[in-house]
């Protein structure tokens, strides 16, 4: 490559040449963090500022969501080596309490190689230079890791690990959200009529259903089973329950497909309806385990009473679904 090229070459990018065949094919090479261990186990963060910021703090670019990692932890800096003119880049710890580790030694500053490790916390990740091939690979491999098979919804790790995250950020910003836990009523009917294949075609429509329901910003997850859970991001009670109704009312609605054909032809289906119970932050807690228990505790009671309708766990004044009593104060 002539000097006049190199000089058009992005600091923040390192190009290589690949041979294939008798060409050379250019490979754009670009820094990412992939999370080794932890709730983002195989997300590839890319690295496309020059100062970056990894720590516990929602301002954080790069945050680690961890009881040991400081808010403000470490700086990655991208720069221009003044000797070589080589694109490098610093890691820098920012006085955290429990230290920043590169490949197993305590640092307070390095320069990262592409294969480096790094513990934040009790986070790993590592400093890796990929392709476009690389980081496609590493976005399906997190892509399998954190969504549920059968359905693409997240499944019940990963929904806490957005839970979590989602609820920090209310608190600090003082936003309010919703949680519903749904399961379908008398699903192993559908299994001992129609089969185990039409149960699993069943709980994939189930999950579309409750994808189409819901805003393109709210999170759905298989809990496993049949049951299924959702948090609905600057939502309060009143507005939880009415999409709590319209997924509700999407399931009572849809034809399901039941896999096998009728002895007399023609495409068989069948109906089912789902249960659901909400909890609100911060109204009826603000821990999100203890949302989950308490919008759980809510669909318990919808099943009781019925099946087939919404409960919240601490029913809005004349906003009350299903004409029952509300549910007793919670023990502090």
């Amino acid at each position: 490559m002539s000097e006049d090229l190199d000089k058009d070459i992005p600091e923040n990018t390192l190009l290589r040449a690949q041979a294939s065949g008798s060409s050379g094919l250019a490979r754009e090479l670009r820094p990412a963090l992939v999370f080794l261990r932890g709730e983002l186990l195989a997300v590839p963060i890319p690295l496309e500022r020059d100062e970056v910021i990894l720590g516990r703090a929602l301002e954080a670019d790069v945050r680690v969501n961890d009881a040991r990692a400081s808010r403000l932890h470490a700086r990655i800096n991208t720069e221009r080596d003044p000797a070589t003119g080589e694109t490098r880049y610093r890691i820098t710890d920012l006085g955290s309490t429990n230290g920043t580790i590169v490949n197993g030694q305590l640092i307070t500053e390095y320069f990262l190689q592409d294969g480096d490790k790094l513990f934040i916390g009790e986070h790993l990740l590592r400093f890796d230079l990929l392709d476009e091939i690389d980081r496609e690979f590493q976005r399906q491999i997190h892509r399998l890791l954190v969504h549920d098979e059968l359905t693409g919804l997240l499944t019940s790790k990963s929904f806490f690990s957005e839970l979590r995250r989602e609820s920090a950020r209310a608190e600090f910003e003082a936003r309010p959200f919703c949680v519903l836990m749904m399961d379908i009523d008398h699903f192993k009917m559908v299994n001992d009529t129609y089969g185990h294949l039409t149960g699993s075609q069943t709980l994939e429509e189930v999950g579309a259903r409750i994808t189409h329901a819901l805003r393109a910003g709210d999170v759905a997850a298989r809990f496993g089973g049949e049951e299924f859970a959702a948090f609905l991001l600057d939502a309060d009670l009143a507005q939880g329950l009415v999409a709590a109704e319209r997924v509700r009312t999407a399931v009572e609605q849809h034809a399901f497909t039941v896999t096998r054909q009728q002895s007399a032809g023609g495409l068989q289906t069948h109906r089912i309806t789902i249960s659901i119970g909400v909890a609100s932050f911060p109204d009826d807690a603000r821990d999100p385990i203890e949302l989950i228990e308490l919008a759980d505790t809510a669909l318990y009671r919808a099943k009781r009473s019925g099946r087939n309708r919404v409960c919240a766990y601490r029913p809005a004044p004349a906003t009350v679904t299903d004409g029952t009593e509300p549910l007793p104060p919670r023990r502090e």
